[in-house]
């Protein structure tokens, strides 16, 4: 809808705060001082969407205050069950505040009132002087505010556009005559949250359909002798709690505030200010879009904005000087002097060369025409060895060429006594290898190096650049434009703005190597980057360059097989159903189950008003309904069928007929490696569908094999090293089954009399134990009482002192250092250890028990594979690793090799990190992945 001129936006602050905060609730935006920036960010781009978009003539923000409302007075129970604020959301709200305020939009509150009856009086007072009133905000109960030019703003949401209503729209939502019977619908309906009581047994459906025969509540109550049975009791016995719900619903319009027009009015943001606070905020993207260069798409909307306002709206950037001083904030390659030379002749090369020879440390990047390291070209490659100073060397298409120019570096790479700085290395060692050159220097990652010194923060270069160095680099959109079909190549700009691109990574990167390389030692994990991460990144690219078969000749009968499973299935829902319905869609389903099935006639619905139909709904369903367990039955096959089984063979490298996944060593916090492309840590197992995807993966020829070897029970035994927990140690040592003796122990019986129930129950406190598990998350798991799950977890203690020591001792020390370690000094930073919310704060304590062990675990791994891949590399073998999974190593094995290649295996993966618990080493082999494994 287009907004007109001479208009009032008044936004409901704390719903948008709201709102704001739980959209990042998955994935929370924290700064690298650990600030929960969620909701700040959410709430400032939604007003920046109105003021560039709508561009209105007036605005406010409206906040309640922390006093009581005369509601308060009428009900003394009024919001007494609302939760707790969220205390990410707590922390933000002052920085909303002064955000809104240095864009100098005014901040309106009045104790004794909410923001909605402020908001109410100003909109209907703002209509009697000619304005149309927009109220920007998510919540029902504004609709009995909308009159004619007072409309509500619903803004954007989960991919939907902004939403607009009106008189029209309201009447038809509500399904009403008038908008004053919105206050009837909501005053029996009642409100859980603000805890309005309403009328017992009367929810929307029967509130709407009482409105429509009755108009409103007194008309009710008037009538009563007309209901029947359990419903005309409740309306007599509530007759009073219908009328003060009413009250309690309705926002009043004659609060005593007045309409102001003048301070109203949008005016020009205090730049500076506003430009300092996205600073500290770590609001880069935000930044661009209001203070970047003149060719922004934001700030041209925000001047266009401005000149299509009316005389007295002047606009948020009136003046190129304002985005000018705001620009100076950040340095650039336009503000910051800089000396950065094109390498385009022969005898440049040599000059480039002898002063590469002559520096022990220089940074080196490649630019490529693609983002497949192993299918990629490479366009050119920029070198540094001092700040500001950077070189770029374009390279030809010309293969021949390539190698030729190429092999003149040799010297360089090989030098094992020379440090090459790189962000992301793996990827230019995988582009020089392309080209036969392999790099021996000793090697220096900035973003590894950023992930030993922050592992929850974000890693890439701008990020980097912005934070440490106060640079904003040149962004690669600007050079070849935005992702998609039109998106140029490094190949296609001019070899002068690549020069000055690839020049900037490369000394950018250095400049950031001079800043981690110390903090590497301050931080204490510099052994950790030099012996672990940095030994490591050769493996993986040297994994990922082998890759692994993959039999798609079975992938597409299996195909075949779950499509034709999957049809009879659906048609078994159908049957069940009663009628055809789309299953995949969530809303269609919920529609079937609750209100053609009413299976749960206390189902849930999410925000968006649609049913609950996850797995966890359709779990509980599914004990008494066959149709859901159906239902997720169809889901298991859809996802597998569409993420697996025919995304595999996608993925085929065209070259070598083999999947190459990518490790990624800079995501997992705790340590663990993750993978994509495919994704195989989420490659299912413990179904017997999932596991014909590990039989797809299959050995290099008749010459091979593949052999699997797996670290049995390793975070158990490090829980046992790392509390001294002697009980436990023993059992291990003893070689025991260490969920039988934890059984026995337990439950105070002789081993021989351990039942397999008796196993899997100290087997789930056993690894329950290692993530905090608490006596109900026990309870649901085991499915037993509450009080027997805290049985056992006390019996379990009781029997294992020393590790509830180590975990109250680690959760203490946590709250002293505000992080904690592995036994090799990875740290994990909690920066929610001391919070005042208990939700949060026990989510802080139960990854500070759990992140020694499990990032120890993935140390050892690490650890493994370098000296598994080193000893291989020294006997020459064919034999090749191929994948990590969890605990788990998979290889190439040449049949010939076997017995030797077991040897190494063993020793590499039982002495990668020496303890005095014994590590156990589990292998097998087979012609694909599950039978090896």
């Amino acid at each position: 809808m287009a907004i007109p001129k001479n208009t009032l936006f008044l936004i409901d602050g704390m719903a948008i705060a709201y709102r704001a905060h739980f959209a990042f609730i998955k994935n929370p935006r924290v700064t690298s001082y650990g600030l929960e920036t969620s909701a700040v960010y959410g709430f400032i781009n939604s007003v920046f969407e109105i003021l560039s978009k709508e561009a209105p003539s007036h605005i406010a923000v409206v906040f309640d205050t922390n006093k009581p409302t005369f509601r308060h007075e009428m009900f003394e129970a009024y919001k007494g069950q609302r939760e707790e604020m969220p205390e990410g959301l707590r922390k933000a709200l002052p920085f909303i505040r002064k955000c809104i305020e240095a864009m100098n939009i005014p901040v309106i509150t009045l104790d004794g009132f909410e923001a909605d009856d402020i908001i109410g009086t100003l909109a209907h007072k703002a209509v009697e002087h000619d304005f149309q009133v927009f109220m920007m905000t998510p919540d029902k109960d504004f609709g009995q505010l909308v009159r004619e030019n007072v409309y509500i703003y619903k803004p954007a949401r989960l991919g939907n556009d902004i939403e607009v209503l009106g008189v029209q729209d309201i009447l038809e939502k509500w399904e009403i005559e008038r908008i004053d019977q919105v206050t009837d619908i909501l005053g029996l309906w009642g409100d859980a949250v603000d805890n309005i009581p309403g009328v017992p047994g009367v929810g929307e459906k029967t509130a709407k359909s009482l409105i429509k025969t009755y108009g409103t509540v007194e008309n009710i109550l008037q009538n009563v002798h007309q209901l029947k049975g359990k419903q005309k009791e409740n309306f007599e016995n509530f007759a009073d709690q219908a009328i003060l719900s009413k009250k309690l619903a309705t926002i009043p319009t004659d609060v005593p505030i007045e309409f102001d027009e003048v301070s109203l009015r949008v005016e020009l943001p205090d730049a500076q200010k506003l430009g300092d606070l996205f600073k500290e905020l770590e609001f880069r993207t935000l930044y661009k879009r209001m203070f970047g260069d003149s060719q922004s798409t934001g700030v041209d909307s925000l001047q266009a904005s401005s000149k299509n306002n009316n005389a007295n709206n002047i606009g948020l950037f009136s003046t190129e000087e304002h985005i000018v001083s705001a620009e100076q904030s950040y340095k650039t390659a336009e503000n910051t002097p800089h000396s950065y030379h094109l390498v385009d002749t022969n005898k440049k090369i040599e000059e480039l060369l002898d002063l590469l020879s002559k520096s022990e440390v220089y940074c080196f990047d490649t630019e490529t025409d693609g983002l497949d390291a192993l299918l990629c070209n490479i366009v050119g490659m920029s070198f540094c060895t001092e700040p500001t100073v950077a070189y770029y060397l374009p390279l030809s298409e010309n293969r021949e060429e390539v190698v030729s120019i190429l092999n003149q570096f040799k010297p360089i790479f090989s030098d094992t006594s020379k440090t090459l700085i790189g962000q992301n290395c793996k990827y230019d060692l995988h582009v020089l290898d392309n080209y036969g050159i392999e790099v021996e220097n000793i090697l220096f990652d900035t973003m590894l190096a950023h992930y030993l010194l922050e592992p929850d923060m974000r890693h890439n270069m701008d990020y980097l650049a912005e934070t440490y160095l106060g640079y904003q680099p040149i962004s690669i959109t600007t050079l070849i434009g935005k992702k998609g079909k039109d998106q140029a190549s490094m190949r296609d700009i001019s070899v002068k703005l690549a020069c000055e691109y690839a020049s900037e990574d490369a000394d950018i990167t250095f400049q950031l190597y001079e800043v981690f390389k110390p903090m590497l030692a301050e931080f204490g994990v510099e052994k950790l980057f030099n012996e672990v991460e940095m030994p490591l990144v050769t493996v993986l690219q040297s994994m990922e360059k082998e890759g692994i078969s993959l039999d798609t000749k079975a992938l597409a009968e299996y195909s075949k097989l779950l499509e034709e499973e999957s049809l009879i299935i659906e048609k078994e829902i159908y049957k069940l159903a009663g009628f055809k319905f789309n299953v995949n869609s969530p809303k269609q389903l919920g529609e079937v189950l609750f209100n053609v099935l009413k299976l749960d006639p206390k189902a849930k619905k999410t925000k968006t008003g649609q049913y609950k139909t996850d797995e966890e709904v359709l779990q509980l369903l599914a004990i008494e309904h066959s149709i859901a367990a159906k239902v997720i039955d169809f889901r298991q096959i859809q996802k597998l069928k569409s993420t697996y089984i025919d995304a595999l063979p996608l993925l085929i490298n065209p070259n070598t007929g083999r999947i190459h996944t990518s490790y990624n060593q800079a995501v997992a916090a705790t340590g663990r490696l993750s993978s994509n492309n495919p994704n195989l840590q989420n490659i299912p197992i413990r179904t017997e569908r999932g596991k014909e995807v590990r039989k797809a993966f299959i050995k290099k020829n008749e010459d091979y094999t593949l052999l699997s070897a797996d670290y049995s029970q390793i975070e158990l035994r490090i829980i046992s090293e790392i509390s001294g927990e002697t009980q436990m140690l023993a059992d291990f040592k003893a070689g025991l089954d260490i969920h039988t003796a934890t059984a026995s122990k337990v439950y105070g019986i002789p081993v021989e009399e351990v039942t397999s129930d008796m196993r899997r129950n100290a087997k789930m406190v056993n690894f329950g134990i290692i993530y905090g598990i608490s006596a109900f998350g026990l309870s649901q798991r085991l499915g037993v009482p509450r009080g027997e799950a805290a049985k056992l977890i006390e019996q379990y203690f009781a029997t294992y002192p020393s590790i509830k020591t180590y975990m109250d001792k680690t959760i203490n020390e946590a709250k002293d250092k505000g992080y904690v370690e592995t036994l090799l000094g990875r740290r994990r930073y909690l920066r929610d250890i001391n919070s005042g919310n208990a939700t949060v704060r026990g989510f802080a304590e139960r990854n500070a028990i759990n992140a020694p062990i499990q990032g120890s675990a993935a140390d050892m791994i690490k650890l493994a594979m370098i000296r598994i891949h080193k000893s291989m590399t020294d006997a020459k073998l064919q034999s090749k690793m191929l994948l990590q999974v969890h605990d788990e190593l998979v290889f190439d094995a040449k049949l010939d090799e076997l017995d030797q290649l077991k040897a190494i295996i063993k020793d590499g993966m039982e002495n990668a990190l020496p303890m005095s618990v014994p590590i156990l080493v589990e292998m097998g082999t087979g012609d694909c992945w599950l039978d090896a494994h």
